[in-house]
């Protein structure tokens, strides 16, 4: 018997990656000839790029969602989390630069060969579609014609995606998504030492958030002075902007005046950032709301790249092409993580958290 380390079992760079079949796919259509040309073969590449890149994204979000979908999420396994999100950041950083090497196709080098597209279109990306759900893009968000789940139904019923693909969307799209897992997370953050599950618990996280808004309205009416005093508008001017700011902090804090404890935890999270039980929570939301941000980049660069091809025409996919990709380039999914920013407070301006249970008192 030949051992494993003869030439004939020897683990090769080639046949590691089975490099021989992977650049066996880049012949465009079957059926189609003659084959791509330069230029085409650029846009395959590029393309298959993008969607090798997408499956890597798709397994650190699964990871993510693994550890979030407990009862209870360790305080250990919040490192790991930041890790899988940090590298699906910095995957986007690299697909946005990728769009660079698609600007070097010229708009006629594109047109000689954009009829052998057919009618396919990037929304047919399902690892895409599968990103998206994952994180929690809701329906109503989207462009309004654009369904996913019911466009792949109709690709994988005329056998265009196939039933691992279509199997994998319909399961994400039954599970929890990130964003409410998220949020249930927050929502039994422990704020001034309290828990959802003591009896003293909505007493304590309302008289926090009371404290808070009442600490922005002398934050504010200070603010208001100040600008006054240095000839920076007038008190007429100036106060109705910040009454509009107090009223949409009640909002968001208190909304139709019930405190939401996820969001008291969000704030309590990034208002005390340096006690110890905190600083892992905070720097997760943080990696979050980087994620969405390359996330945003990656969409407006490709739009732009779109429009230097193109121009405003329509899509091959029957969209109206830049326009449609433009507005993709406004969706958010983490709109609690974004607007707790508005109602922070400078730290020196917050009481003292007392409670031993995050480690030690904040000063």
């Amino acid at each position: 018997m030949a051992g494993s380390d003869t030439p004939a079992n020897r683990m090769t760079y080639s046949g590691y990656l089975r490099l021989d079949e992977l650049l066996q796919l880049q012949s465009g259509p079957e059926g189609h000839s003659p084959g791509p040309s330069n230029d085409e073969l650029h846009f395959i590449i590029t393309h298959q790029a993008f969607e090798l890149w997408f499956k890597q994204v798709r397994a650190e979000l699964d990871a993510v969602h693994g550890y979030l979908v407990q009862e209870s999420v360790e305080e250990v396994q919040l490192p790991q989390m930041v890790h899988h999100l940090e590298r699906v950041i910095e995957i986007f950083r690299l697909l946005s630069n990728q769009w660079k090497v698609m600007e070097t196709l010229s708009p006629q080098g594109f047109l000689a060969f954009r009829g052998r597209l057919g009618t396919s279109s990037g929304f047919e990306s399902w690892q895409m579609r599968a990103m998206e759900m994952r994180l929690g893009l809701k329906q109503e968000s989207r462009v309004s014609d654009m369904d996913p789940m019911a466009h792949m139904k109709k690709l994988h019923m005329e056998g265009k995606i196939s039933d691992e693909a279509y199997e994998t969307l319909d399961a994400i799209s039954m599970e929890p998504t990130i964003e409410e897992l998220i949020t249930s997370w927050l929502s039994r953050t422990p704020i001034n030492g309290s828990i959802p599950t003591e009896d003293r618990d909505e007493k304590t996280v309302d008289a926090y958030v009371d404290a808070h808004l009442a600490t922005m309205k002398s934050h504010s009416d200070r603010v208001v002075e100040h600008m006054v005093s240095i000839g920076h508008g007038s008190v007429d001017k100036l106060k109705p902007r910040m009454d509009a700011n107090l009223a949409s902090a009640r909002s968001f804090l208190k909304p139709e005046g019930e405190t939401n404890r996820a969001r008291a935890g969000l704030l309590f999270i990034e208002s005390y950032p340096e006690l110890p039980l905190l600083s892992w929570p905070r720097r997760f939301i943080d990696t979050v709301v980087q994620l969405e941000q390359s996330m945003l980049l990656f969409r407006q660069t490709h739009a732009r790249m779109v429009e230097r091809m193109i121009g405003r025409r329509m899509g091959t996919g029957g969209s109206s092409g830049v326009d449609y990709l433009d507005k993709t380039a406004t969706y958010r999914i983490f709109t609690d993580l974004w607007a707790v920013r508005t109602v922070l407070l400078p730290r020196q301006s917050l009481g003292d958290v007392e409670s031993e249970f995050y480690g030690f008192k904040s000063k």
